[in-house]
């Protein structure tokens, strides 16, 4: 399946963010990683959060979206090792 937005093949996710927004977004800003601490988790939302505010809405809406999508992740990863 190909990826297009407004005439330009998207390769990968961050690059159809990026034509889509007009710039790009730090995905893993808002995603996380698995190697993550706790502290570091911490740090990285309260940033997330604050960038949050300063995003015009649809940027806003498809990173919050990014954000409970790597929660839920989370979530299940951590259940199905339990």
């Amino acid at each position: 399946m190909k990826l297009i937005v407004a005439g330009q093949d998207a390769a990968t996710p961050d690059e159809f963010a990026e034509l889509a927004f007009g710039f790009g977004l730090d995905a893993e800003l808002f995603t996380g990683s698995e190697t993550e601490t706790a502290e570091e988790r911490r740090v990285r939302l309260d940033a997330a959060r604050d960038i949050l505010r300063d995003l015009d809405p649809p940027a806003a809406r498809f990173a919050s979206a990014l954000m409970r999508t790597a929660e839920r992740r989370r979530v299940q990863t951590w259940r199905a090792a339990a």
